[in-house]
């Protein structure tokens, strides 16, 4: 039998193995959102956005992030943007990207999301936006495929849409209003024919009253 000092060393030794296991569990919610693919016109300017969650605020000392670019997912990858503790975001001399690159997010929303001016076929590939939020164990990634057009594809016109439904809604309504009026001129040639064939059949009731009336007379 324990006595109770040594139940309570238990007791103790038990809380610190449970204390031991969620600090180095730690909290591995990190996620990072993006769009999978983003079609620009060229010459013109795009968004390229990414944000994160997290399941702890962001620490300027620790949090680190960056932004990255390859042609095709077997290429290196070229990092164009970087975040510094005293500076923030900051965009790195890019003889590809020049100038043309600008921080267009919140850190105090979780938005690391940037602008591309001028853009150029040349744009066209993979951007890497990765996240470290420590004591988040988990290094966030997200991969947004850009695509460069010269011109977008033309808006749906609404107009013929419009008209095409009033056509079809037009003729379904004449062709219901033709079988109606069918119907109804068939409803009422029968009856004709009824109170016809009713008529004729009085006429010889008639006849045959008289005939019977003339052969009873002496």
């Amino acid at each position: 039998m324990s006595s109770p000092a040594q139940e309570r060393s238990c007791g103790v030794q038990l809380l610190s193995a449970v204390l031991l296991l969620l600090s180095l569990s730690g909290c591995s919610s990190m996620d990072v959102i993006v769009v999978n693919s983003i079609n620009a016109l060229n010459g013109t300017t795009v968004k390229i956005p990414c944000t994160f969650t997290s399941c702890y605020r962001m620490d300027t000392t620790k949090f680190s992030m960056n932004w990255t670019y390859q042609e095709s997912i077997n290429d290196t990858e070229e990092m164009f943007m970087t975040y510094y503790k005293k500076k923030g975001m900051v965009p790195l001399r890019s003889d590809r990207f020049g100038e043309r690159v600008m921080f267009a997010g919140n850190l105090d929303k979780n938005d690391l999301s940037i602008t591309l001016s001028d853009v150029q076929v040349e744009d066209v590939g993979i951007y890497n936006c990765y996240v470290r939020n420590p004591p988040d164990r988990i290094q966030g990634h997200g991969v947004i495929q850009l695509n460069v057009v010269t011109e977008l594809p033309p808006p749906r016109d609404s107009t013929i849409a419009v008209a095409i439904g009033a056509s079809v809604g037009g003729a379904l309504a004449l062709l219901i209003l033709s079988m109606v009026v069918v119907k109804c001129l068939r409803r009422h040639r029968k009856q004709e024919l009824i109170s016809e064939e009713k008529m004729e059949e009085e006429g010889k009731l008639e006849a045959e009253g008289v005939a019977e009336e003339g052969t009873k007379q002496p």
